[in-house]
């Protein structure tokens, strides 16, 4: 088959394969589409937890994204791990280049294992200039409480906090529940005009890395594809719950999710 589309993924490294742009190329892969890259940083990891980070510099991060665009066009792009105030600075600077109208931000923050992956001042500037430049923002409940200030103890309060988010300038939020302790995830799509709540049975499993990477990069996929953003959440939440359902139990720790769960080979190589 060729690829359905062409996507841009601006992010960092996880060496451990289960998270980052391992799984974002792994999910764009897996759905159909071509897959771009530029890495933000070098995550040193295992599913136990991070060792380290190495930061890539701002302006080859720029070089990436506007080297590879102007010979290949994206379709749509994925932001994930912006560390710095200066990266992010780097990354609007070129997406005013590049011109790409689709483009969903996934807000890393914090990782599985608690390890902070943004500062303070950068998580400002992501609020003050990033936001009003994206067509989905995806916060899991940590995350959105850090960008909004508020503490989310219930589904009433993921909605109030999707609205705090439109109101800094976003057009959509999916706020992801898998935080909250329910039998059920709800994963919040808001935006001005209508709000719908996503549900999934929860997957009693440790092996969760990625999930927010690979989700977010899934819808990308999907609305690049000519679905609407509701209809890419829909679809790209089904295909996680899968993926989740695989438990692959790889490692001593929160293992991955199964990328390939979308894939069926009917081929025979020989």
């Amino acid at each position: 088959m060729k690829p359905k589309s062409k996507i841009l993924i601006i992010a960092g490294s996880d060496s451990s394969g289960g998270a980052g742009i391992q799984a974002d190329i792994k999910t764009v892969t897996a759905l159909g589409s071509y897959a771009m890259t530029s890495i933000t940083a070098i995550t040193i990891q295992n599913t136990t937890g991070v060792k380290s980070i190495v930061s890539i510099d701002p302006n080859e991060i720029s070089n990436q994204i506007e080297f590879t665009s102007k010979d290949i066009k994206p379709d749509a792009i994925k932001i994930g791990m912006l560390h710095s105030s200066s990266v992010i600075k780097s990354v609007i600077r070129s997406l005013n280049i590049i011109k790409v109208k689709k483009i969903i931000l996934d807000p890393v923050m914090v990782a599985k294992g608690g390890t902070k992956l943004i500062d303070d001042k950068a998580v400002q500037l992501l609020k003050n200039k990033l936001l009003k430049k994206v067509s989905l923002i995806t916060p899991n409940i940590p995350e959105a409480e850090i960008l909004t200030g508020i503490k989310i103890k219930t589904v009433e309060d993921m909605i109030y906090a999707a609205s705090l988010l439109i109101r800094l300038g976003t057009k959509n939020v999916l706020i992801k529940g898998g935080h909250l302790d329910s039998k059920f995830v709800h994963d919040i799509f808001v935006n001005k005009k209508e709000i719908k709540i996503i549900k999934n049975r929860r997957i009693t499993t440790k092996n969760t890395h990625g999930t927010g990477c690979t989700l977010s990069t899934a819808i990308t996929t999907f609305f690049s594809c000519g679905k609407t953003l509701k209809k890419s959440c829909e679809l790209a939440t089904m295909y996680v719950h899968n993926s989740i359902g695989s438990n692959l139990k790889y490692g001593k720790g929160h293992g991955p999710i199964n990328h390939l769960s979308s894939i069926l080979i009917d081929k025979k190589f020989r």
